[in-house]
């Protein structure tokens, strides 16, 4: 299936806290900001990396949702943005004891990859707008999700590349029937 290169995107928020209540308070912000979530995957050990323990604790748990509504590829600067703000509004509420309880790192699947949205520039990585980048995190080929060589370690675990393919099998409908 060939697409025209202007075909809308599934948004993909990747979450994660040591809180289940901060991941639960970021499904009900992401629904109201983005629209209904359309698939979560269950929270697994974030244990892939350090970074984020200054800031953020030990003991961290990611959880993946794609919302429903298809997303112009455009946006993704906006997106990640938009998500920024609301760690912010998190961290402001003063609800957790951490400097920031939650991270949201929104992507954009389309057939062929899944692109994620960093404020950090690499390399391998291409410069949108308002100081975003996008980095073509995993590619589908051969009826899989593939990492490239600077893929996150979480990225690419297999229980996340499923979510990812069951959610691209999601994105797929909504393109045929954009109703469902």
């Amino acid at each position: 299936m060939r697409l025209p290169p202007n075909t809308d995107a599934l948004l993909v928020v990747a979450a994660f806290s040591r809180h289940l209540a901060a991941l639960d308070w970021a499904r009900l912000r992401l629904a109201n900001t983005f629209g209904p979530i359309a698939l979560v995957a269950e929270p697994f050990d974030f244990h892939h990396t350090a970074y984020y323990a200054p800031t953020m604790g030990s003991g961290l748990l990611k959880q993946l949702v794609a919302l429903r509504d298809l997303v112009a590829p455009d946006s993704l600067p906006d997106v990640k943005r938009a998500a920024i703000a609301l760690e912010a509004e998190l961290q402001e509420s003063r609800r957790f004891p951490e400097a920031r309880p939650l991270n949201l790192d929104p992507g954009l699947l389309v057939l062929g990859k899944f692109v994620l949205a960093t404020t950090k520039d690499q390399s391998h990585r291409i410069y949108l707008r308002d100081d975003i980048f996008a980095e073509v995190t995993l590619r589908f080929r051969e009826g899989e999700f593939e990492p490239w060589p600077w893929t996150y370690a979480d990225y690419r675990e297999d229980g996340v590349r499923a979510f990812l393919k069951l959610a691209r099998e999601y994105y797929k409908q909504r393109l045929n029937d954009p109703a469902t």
